[in-house]
Parts: C-alpha cells; structure tokens; sequence
C-alpha cells in the first residue's frame, strides 16, 4: 500500500494547500531496548547516533528494488538517470505545449466552461462583447440593461459552492502538474551523460555513474514536486479539458499512469528522501511543500461583471456621441467643429503627460463660439433686432424677456472670448498655468498646485456653457409665441406684423422657422454638455 504520509492532503481534484511534512525515517528511531540501555549510560553521544542512523539509512538504500543510489561512494547510479528519463519522455510535449500555462487566461476559461452545461454557456455568451453590441443596435438602452443584469444574475448562480470548489481544484491540479512539468528533468540528466540533446529522444542515453553530490539539490526540488501530484486524482479528465488549449494530447495517457506507479514506488520506498538524508549527513532532514491553489471562479465573475459594466458605459457614450454629432450636423452642416484659439485639445497633450485631465469643455465651447458667432450675432441677431425696432409690443413685459435673453447671450460671447484670450501663454489663467506646470517639472509635488487651477479653467467654461443654454432656452420659447401670435387673427403680442413684414428681406415665417429650428438643435445640442461634471 502507499504511504501517506508523503502523499499532499488533497481530495481528487489536488486542491489541498496543506504542507507535506513526511515522517522522518524509520532509520532514525531508535529501539526500544536502546533506549532503556541509553538511560543506564546517562545518554548516548549525538554524533555516534547519527552515524548509527546514518549506517541505518544505507542498509536501506542498499536493500531497496531500485538501485537508485550507492552509499559506498555516494554514487548517483544509472538506473536514477534512468527512472528520471521515463519522466521526461512522458512530460515532454507537455512542457512545450503548457509553456506559460500558469498565465494563460485561456486555460483558466477552459476549465470554467467545462463545469458548465450547454444553458450556461449560451448566458455566458450573450454577456460577450459582440452579442452585447449586436443586441444594442435594435434594443433601448433599458431594456438592454435590464437583460444583461438578468444574465449575470443567472450565471452567478451557476456556481454553487460544490462547483465551485470542483472547478478551482481542478485548476490546482493544473498548476501542480505545471510544476511537476516544468522541473528541469534535462539539467539532471546531462550530468549523467553528458552528451545527452534537448528532447532528442532518438538517441540513446549512456547514463554513467557520478557522485551523488552533484544531484542531491536536484533531489530536493523534486521532492517538492513529486509530492505535490495527486497519484489517486481524475487526470484523464483534466488531460481531456486542457486538450481544447492547442487540440493537442498533452501528455499520452497510457505512460503517464505508468509513471504515475512509479512515484507510488518512491513514495513508498522514500528513495528519494533516504539519499538526501544520506548525503546531507542529516538523519533529521525533513521537507514539506504546498500544493498550488488559485481561486479563478470569483476573479472570472467578477471579471464578466466589469466587462459587462464598462461595455453598457461604452454603449451609452457612443449612443450620446452619435446624437450629439447627428445635432451638430444639423446645427453645422457638420461635427468637427473648431474655433477655440487656447482652450483646444491641442493644449491637453501637456496635461496628459502628466497625468492630469485637462480642458474637459473643449467640444462644447468650440460648438458654443461657432453658433455664438456664426447664427446669434448673425440671423437672430437680424431677427431680434426687426422685432424689436419694428414691432409694437403690447406689452413691454414680453419684449423685454426676448431683449434681456439676447444680451446675455452677446455678452456670453464676449466674455467666452475673453475667456479664451485668458489661457493665451501671456493670458492671466495660461501664465498661471504654465508657470505651474513648469514648476511640477523640477517637483511632482506642484502638481497640486496644477489641479485647482484646471477645476477652475473647467468651472468657468461650464458656467458660460449653462448661461448661454439658459438664455437659448428664452430666447426659443419667446419666438415660438411670436410664431404662434403670427399665426393668429387677431394678433396679441405684436399688433403690427404687417410693417414687420414689409421691412423684412424674407418670409417672416421662413425667418423664423429657420431660426427658430437651429435654436432648438442647438439647445438639444447644449444639454449634453449642460449638466456635465
């Protein structure tokens, strides 16, 4: 029978982490008889029982089946070379084709998917980043949401504790088999022979034997790995998992459980252990390892949670991008817009070398200038003027929130001017600024300074992008009721739309449906940016 001692506390999937702490030899107890003959001597020299021990352990290593090792000499012999070479034969193509495995996040998904049934598999593809964008091309955002929440929720509670616990076992055994895989058989076996080619396993090995002393470290790392395999679990079902990595056998079934009854024989004969106690001169040397364990199921649902999290932000801001491009074309007859002198992305590169957010405005001040300049100073301002000039209001009340909504959108305009002029290198904000920005590059501590600075560039611009929405905003609702009071027999705002539209140089109506329907666009276009942060 096999002695448990030596083999890793684990359950069949090799999930265990317990230390291996193997009993130390029979060697190196003594009889009861010698005991009570040591206490009538008053105790026994150290050294005399370790050298006992030691004559001990040889007995042994020379009594064993496998003629590993040669105490009179302290040779390492061929048959060592031998067991060692069988290992390597088997593992070989593993070692080439599990390259890396222990950061492969494929292997990781592998292992999840098989634990799951084919019902499972279809939720989690549909958290997948194509299905999720194929499905928001002809769903509403909250409906879209409101699904992908129901997928998670089901897939979450895919994974009870029991499959839980299966699938993250099985990935330790992955990880121990990687060590066991990844021990370096051929820097043993070339001090055997050293003639001896990487994986050539054409050529005949002629294995000599050397002093031991040139593999016993060589021995204790494979105790390590040796113990950490688990010779009673389910390997052809993780060998038939981790095929789908490469579609290719990792290792060949057949000599794999053949080598698998070979580490019983050392673990039950404790060859291994005996020649490093021998070598070492240390009766009581003793080793533990600790199987590999990584918990991947929790790392994988969180993992989907986030992807799944960020590609709904990635939806929703390409939906805004496209609605505020699609006004903008109809505002502009086009979405690259670019009027601002100072306050640009251009101007962003430096802040992004220091890792700092930079003008965060720059969009909407540049649609702001151009509608400012191009329509409000231009059409409205046409417009407003022939209202107000020509028209006889019937009272002062009405024309007077029309006035007060067009100036403060002229003086937005200036002060959005002003505003850009200010970031100018010789500007009061842009010296500021750069002398700020040039300080953090002898003292990252200035970039303190930097922060405050751009909150308040950014605040500024916010406050000139809700000014002018708010006064559009009058300036809209105002000429929807002049267009309305037009339109009415008889008139009640403007008594006089006859000499208004003698003195003017188009429709009336025309005039203001055109204006009318670029403030309203525009407006659109401004609340995308008017409660930004």
């Amino acid at each position: 029978m096999q002695d448990d001692s030596l083999r890793p506390d684990a359950d069949r999937t090799g999930a265990s982490s317990k230390s291996i702490d193997p009993d130390p030899s029979p060697a190196g107890d003594l009889s009861f008889f010698q005991k009570i003959f040591s206490s009538f001597l008053g105790g026994r020299d150290p050294e005399h029982d370790k050298r006992r021990m030691l004559r001990q352990i040889a007995k042994e290593l020379t009594k064993q089946h496998y003629k590993f090792f040669k105490p009179k000499g302290e040779e390492a012999l061929p048959n060592m070379a031998r067991f060692f070479y069988e290992i390597y034969r088997v593992v070989s193509p593993a070692q080439i084709i599990l390259q890396n495995g222990e950061n492969s996040g494929v292997l990781k998904s592998i292992i999840i998917d098989s634990f799951l049934s084919k019902e499972q598999i279809e939720i989690q593809e549909r958290l997948s980043e194509r299905s999720i964008a194929e499905r928001a091309k002809s769903m509403q955002l909250k409906d879209l949401v409101a699904e992908l929440k129901e997928d998670l929720v089901r897939l979450n509670a895919a994974f009870d504790d029991e499959r839980t616990r299966q699938i993250d076992g099985m990935y330790g055994m992955l990880l121990n088999l990687l060590r066991f895989v990844n021990f370096d058989y051929y820097f043993l076996l070339k001090k055997f022979d050293s003639n001896l080619q990487d994986r050539n396993f054409n050529y005949k090995p002629k294995f000599e034997p050397i002093n031991g002393e040139y593999v016993v470290e060589d021995l204790k790392d494979f105790l390590e790995v040796m113990s950490i395999i688990d010779l009673e679990a389910d390997w052809q079902r993780l060998f038939e998992t981790i095929k789908q990595y490469r579609n290719i056998d990792i290792v060949a079934l057949e000599p794999w459980n053949k080598m698998l009854a070979m580490l019983r024989d050392m673990r039950k004969g404790r060859t291994f252990e005996l020649v490093v106690k021998y070598m070492e001169k240390n009766p009581a040397y003793r080793w533990t390892s600790e199987a590999s364990t990584e918990r991947i199921v929790e790392p994988y649902l969180s993992r989907i949670k986030t992807q799944t999290d960020m590609l709904i932000q990635k939806i929703v801001q390409e939906k805004r991008n496209g609605k505020v491009d699609e006004l903008a074309n109809l505002v502009f007859g086009t979405a690259a817009i670019s009027r601002m002198k100072n306050y640009t992305d251009k101007a962003n590169v430096q802040f992004q070398k220091k890792m700092l957010g930079g003008y965060t405005r720059v969009q909407a001040l540049n649609f702001l200038k151009a509608f400012l300049i191009d329509y409000v100073k231009k059409d409205l301002r046409e417009l407003v003027d022939l209202l107000l000039v020509r028209g006889q209001w019937s009272t002062a009340l009405s024309s007077q929130q029309l006035s007060e909504a067009f100036h403060e959108l002229m003086a937005v305009s200036e002060d959005l001017l002003q505003f850009d002029d200010s970031l100018a290198d010789d500007g009061e904000l842009g010296l500021r600024m750069r002398n700020a920005l040039n300080r953090s590059d002898r003292n990252k501590e200035e970039l303190r300074a930097v922060r405050p600075l751009l909150k308040d560039v950014n605040d500024r611009a916010q406050v000139l992008i809700n000014r002018s929405a708010q006064s559009l905003i009058i300036v809209g609702r105002n000429l929807k009721t002049l267009l309305d009071d037009y339109a009415k027999t008889p008139h009640e705002v403007i008594i006089n739309w006859k000499e208004i539209e003698s003195a003017s140089e188009a429709p009336i109506k025309e005039r203001f449906g055109e204006v009318y329907k670029k403030i309203y666009y525009f407006v659109q276009l401004m609340q995308f940016f008017a409660t930004a942060n």
